[in-house]
C-alpha cells in the first residue's frame, strides 16, 4: 500500500489511511482500539496528513522502527506498543539499534539516552564528555566537575531581596521560590542570576537568562514585597507577559508576531505565518483554515466547510448547531442526527457517510434515503414536498405537522404568534417571507439562533419597538446586522446608510471617552467637520462603503494616538515643533505614523500647528509584476468549467480589465448589457465589448446570480455578485478570499494588468473604458514608458469605431 495507490486519501482521510496501514501489519489488534490510539497521537490536520503521507510512502517503518522519520511516527509506535501491539516495532536508536520507550531526536533520527546527547569539552577538566550540568557562566560541566556552591540558594535570593524590602522574611521568599520551582538546581541557577544582576527584580527582567525569574517576580508581587517590579516589553513598552526570546531579550507575544511577519505565499498578505506548505513557503492563518485540504464534511449539512465544533460523531461547520437526539429516517436508530437537505428528515452521521448500491438504479453511490435493506441514491429519492403533509393546507397559516414547513411555522407561532390582524405589518411580512422560504431547514436554524429568537419575540410582544433606534440599543453583532437587513428587505424597516450610522456611533462614543475638553473639541472639529463632511460631499447621496468607514476610523485613531503622545511628552499641538515631530517619528512606541500625516496636514492648513509631515506619494507598484502568471491564470479561468462561474468572471475582470475587488463586488446587472449578438460591459463612460468565451460566462452569471441569503433576499438580486446578507453585494474581503483560492493576488494582479494595458492603450481611452481617473491612467502610462505622443495624429486618419479593450490574448 503506497502513496501512489492512494493519491488523495492521505489528504481526504488521513486517519482512516493510517488505521488501514496499521491493521495490515497488526490484524490481531481491534480496529476501534487502533483508531483510538491514532486519534490520540495525530493531533491536527497538518500533522495527521504528514504522518499519513510518510506511512504510505514508507509502510515498512511499522515493522523495523528505524528513522529517519517524523516525531509523530515514533510517538505512534510507542503508543501502539503500549496498546498491546506485538508485530509493530518500537522505535529503534539510529546509532546502536536499541529499542526505545521514550524518544530523543537528532534531526530526523531517533536516539537513545547514550547516543543522543552530543559530548562537549568540560569547562573544568577539559575532557570531552557528556554534559551533566552547566555552571553559572552557562558552560558545560561533566559529571565529575560540578560547579560547587556551598551556600543555600534560598538564603542567597533572600539576601538580594532584602536590599529592596528589608522587612521581608526568609519564609516568604522561600515560599515564593518553591512555588516557582522545586528543583534545587533551578533554584541555584536563579540565585546566581539574581546575585549577578539584582536589577532583574526592578524592571530589567526582560534580560533574564531563563523564564523562571519572571514567574518568581509574579509570586513576589503577590506576596506584597516592596521594590519588585514587573518588567515591560522592551519593544512595545507594555507591561504584559514577556516570555518569548528575541535578540537576547524577552518580549511579548505581539512583538514576536510582528518580528515574524512575512508575505503569505498564497494571498500575499503580510502576516505572521501559521504554517508552511509542502515547499516550505509561509501561509497566513486565513489561508491555512480556508485551504481545501483542511475543510471537512459537516455531519449535519453534509457540506465541506470549516470545522467549528468537533463532536464524538464528527465535525460541525459554523452554520450548524449541536446535533439533537432523533430517530434516523434510514437506519431507525436514536442518535444525534442532522437534517437531510434532500428529504427534510433526520439522518445520523453514519448514514450520511454510507455508500451502497441503489436499490432502484443500481449505481454504487452515497445513500440519500430508503432503508438499510433498500437504499436509494439522490436521483432516485423523491424530494421533500411539504404539500404532501396531511396537516398542511395554507402556506400562510398551516397547522403544525411533521414536515419542514409545518415545523418552521410552529416555530414562528412560538416567536411571533399567528398571522392575525394585531401583528405588526412589518412582522407579518417577515413571517410570510420565512414561512415561504426556499430552504425551510436553513430558515428554521436561523430562527433557533440565540441572537435572533429573543429579538423577534420582543418585537412581536411590543417590548421593543420595531425601529432602527431600538435595534441600535442591542450589542452590535453580525447576526443582529443580518436581522436588520432582513427587516429592511421585507419592508419592516426603512433603508438607511448603515456605514454612515456606524461612523456616527463610533465618533460619538470616542468623543465621549475623551477626558480633556480641549482635545475633545479638536477631535470633534477634525472628525465631524472635516472627515465626515468631506465624505458626505464626495459620496453625494451614495451610501458609504466599508472601506470608507475603515478609513475614517483609522484616521480618527491616528489623531487620538498622536494627541496622547503629545500629552505624555508635555506638549500641545500649538507648542509642537518640527524637532518634536521628528522625535515622534523615531519613537518606537509611536503608532499610525503614515495615517497621522493626514491629521498633521489638516492642523497645519487650519493654522493649528507649524509642523509639517509630507504626504506619502505612490511611486509605482512595490510587488513584482508577473504577466506570464497573469495570462496562465486567465486561460484557466476562461476554459476550466469545474470552477464556479461567478469566481471565474470576477477573476477575469481583475486579470483582464484591472478592476479591484471593491469595485467588482459592487457591480450590478445594469453594468452588463446583453444583446443577441454581443455583451457589453460598462466600467467607465465607454462600454467594452466582451469577447467569447468571456461573453458567454457573463451571460451565465447574470442569468443565474444568487447569494447565500435565504430569508429576505430580493429575487432576482440587483447585484451581479450577491452576498450573504439579503439585498447586499458580496463583501470585498469574501471576494478577495475566493480570488486567493484561485491563485490570484488582487493587488499584484491588478498592478500587472494596469501596467500591461498602459503600454498598449492611450491614457484617455484607458480612463474612459476602465472607469479610472485620467491622472491615474497617465501615471501608469508614464511608469510603463508607453509612447502615445503621435496618437492624436494617427487616430485622426482612422474611421470612428467603438472603443474597446484588446482581447487577442484571451
Amino acid at each position: 500500500m503506497t502513496a501512489s495507490e492512494h493519491p488523495g486519501r492521505a489528504l481526504a482521510d488521513p486517519v482512516g489511511l493510517i488505521v488501514d496501514l496499521i491493521t495490515t501489519v497488526e490484524p490481531s489488534l481491534e480496529t476501534t482500539r487502533i483508531h483510538a490510539v491514532v486519534s490520540s497521537v495525530v493531533g491536527g490536520h497538518a500533522k495527521s496528513r504528514r504522518l499519513a503521507t510518510h506511512l504510505a510512502e514508507h509502510p515498512d517503518v511499522l515493522t523495523h522502527g528505524r528513522s529517519p522519520a517524523p516525531r509523530a511516527v515514533g510517538d505512534l509506535l510507542i503508543a501502539l506498543r503500549e496498546a498491546g501491539a506485538s508485530r509493530v516495532s518500537p522505535p529503534c536508536c539510529a546509532q546502536c539499534g536499541k529499542q526505545l520507550r521514550t524518544l530523543q531526536r537528532r534531526g530526523q533520527d531517533w536516539c537513545c539516552s547514550v547516543c543522543g546527547p552530543q559530548p562537549e569539552p568540560c569547562a573544568a577538566c577539559g575532557k570531552t564528555r557528556r554534559v551533566s550540568t552547566r555552571d553559572r557562566a552557562g558552560k558545560p560541566r561533566c559529571a565529575k566537575c560540578h560547579d560547587a556552591d556551598g551556600r543555600d540558594p534560598l538564603a542567597v535570593i533572600h539576601t538580594v531581596i532584602t536590599e529592596l524590602d528589608p522587612r521581608v522574611g526568609p519564609d516568604t521568599v522561600a515560599a515564593a521560590v518553591r512555588r516557582t520551582t522545586r528543583r534545587t538546581a533551578d533554584q541555584q541557577k536563579m540565585a546566581w542570576a539574581l546575585e549577578a544582576d539584582p536589577t532583574l527584580l526592578t524592571g530589567n527582567a526582560h534580560l533574564a537568562p531563563f523564564p523562571a525569574i519572571l514567574r518568581l517576580i509574579d509570586h513576589l508581587i503577590d506576596a506584597e514585597i516592596l521594590g519588585v517590579q514587573r518588567p515591560a516589553c522592551p519593544s512595545c513598552h507594555r507591561i504584559v507577559r514577556i516570555n518569548k526570546p528575541l535578540d537576547g531579550q524577552r518580549v511579548c507575544r505581539t512583538c514576536i508576531a510582528h518580528s515574524r511577519i512575512t508575505q503569505c505565499s498564497r494571498c500575499g498578505a503580510r502576516r505572521e505565518p501559521a504554517t508552511r506548505d509542502d515547499h516550505g513557503r509561509p501561509l497566513c492563518p486565513n489561508c491555512l483554515i480556508t485551504d481545501p485540504a483542511n475543510l471537512e464534511c459537516c455531519i449535519n449539512c453534509g457540506r465541506r466547510r470549516l470545522v467549528n465544533t468537533r463532536t464524538p460523531d464528527g465535525p460541525l461547520c459554523p452554520s450548524c448547531p449541536a446535533l439533537p437526539l432523533s430517530t434516523c429516517s434510514i437506519c431507525g436508530e436514536t442518535r444525534p442526527c442532522g437534517t437531510s437537505r434532500t428529504t427534510g428528515r433526520p439522518w445520523c452521521p453514519a448514514c450520511q457517510q454510507r455508500t451502497e448500491p441503489c436499490s432502484s438504479c443500481g449505481r454504487h453511490t452515497v445513500v440519500a434515503s430508503g432503508t438499510p435493506a433498500e437504499p436509494l441514491c439522490v436521483q432516485c429519492t423523491a424530494p421533500e414536498v411539504w404539500h404532501s403533509c396531511p396537516t398542511c393546507t395554507d402556506p400562510d397559516y398551516p397547522h403544525p405537522g411533521q414536515c419542514a414547513r409545518c415545523l418552521i411555522n410552529q416555530r414562528l407561532n412560538e416567536l411571533l404568534g399567528p398571522p392575525t390582524g394585531t401583528l405588526h405589518p412589518g412582522l407579518a411580512a417577515l413571517r410570510h417571507n420565512i414561512a415561504t422560504a426556499e430552504f425551510p431547514i436553513t430558515a428554521r436554524r436561523w430562527l433557533d439562533k440565540p441572537s435572533v429568537a429573543p429579538v423577534l419575540a420582543d418585537l412581536a410582544t411590543g417590548q421593543r419597538p420595531l425601529t432602527h433606534q431600538a435595534l441600535d440599543e442591542l450589542p452590535d453583532s453580525q447576526p443582529l446586522a443580518h436581522l436588520r437587513q432582513v427587516l429592511v428587505n421585507v419592508g419592516a424597516l426603512p433603508e438607511r446608510d448603515e456605514q454612515m450610522t456606524r461612523i456616527e456611533q463610533f465618533l460619538t462614543g470616542l468623543l465621549a471617552s475623551q477626558q480633556d475638553p480641549d482635545q475633545r473639541r479638536l477631535l470633534h472639529r477634525y472628525t465631524t467637520w472635516h472627515l465626515v463632511r468631506r465624505l458626505r460631499g464626495r459620496n453625494n447621496g451614495r451610501p458609504v462603503t466599508p472601506q470608507q468607514f475603515n478609513s475614517v476610523r483609522q484616521r480618527t485613531h491616528a489623531a487620538v494616538a498622536f494627541l496622547e503622545w503629545l500629552n505624555r511628552s508635555d506638549l500641545a499641538l500649538e507648542t509642537c515643533r518640527q524637532a518634536d515631530l521628528d522625535r515622534w517619528l523615531t519613537d518606537p512606541s509611536a503608532t499610525y505614523r503614515r495615517t497621522t500625516g493626514h491629521f498633521v496636514r489638516w492642523a497645519g492648513t487650519n493654522k493649528l500647528t507649524t509642523v509639517h509631515l509630507p504626504a506619502h506619494r505612490w511611486n509605482g507598484p512595490t510587488q513584482p509584476l508577473d504577466d506570464l502568471h497573469r495570462w496562465d491564470v486567465a486561460r484557466q479561468l476562461l476554459h476550466d468549467e469545474d470552477l464556479k462561474p461567478e469566481d471565474r468572471l470576477a477573476g477575469l475582470l481583475l486579470l483582464l480589465y484591472a478592476q479591484g475587488p471593491a469595485k467588482i463586488s459592487r457591480m450590478t446587472v445594469q453594468d452588463i448589457v446583453i444583446n443577441a449578438e454581443e455583451v457589453q460591459l460598462h466600467l467607465g463612460r465607454a462600454p467594452i465589448q466582451l469577447p467569447e468565451p468571456l461573453a458567454a460566462l457573463a451571460r451565465t452569471v447574470a442569468a443565474n446570480r444568487k447569494g447565500h441569503a435565504t430569508i429576505g433576499a430580493l429575487t432576482p438580486s440587483p447585484w451581479l455578485f450577491p452576498g450573504g446578507q439579503p439585498g447586499r453585494p458580496i463583501s470585498t474581503g469574501q471576494l478577495t478570499q475566493r480570488l486567493n483560492r484561485l491563485g490570484i493576488r488582487p493587488n499584484q494582479a491588478r498592478s500587472t494588468a494596469l501596467f500591461q494595458l498602459a503600454t498598449e492603450i492611450p491614457a484617455a481611452i484607458l480612463a474612459r473604458t476602465l472607469g479610472i481617473h485620467t491622472d491615474v491612467a497617465v501615471t501608469w502610462q508614464r511608469l510603463s514608458a508607453g509612447d502615445w505622443a503621435n496618437y492624436a495624429a494617427e487616430v485622426s486618419q482612422r474611421p470612428i469605431t467603438t472603443s474597446r479593450l484588446p482581447a487577442s490574448n484571451t
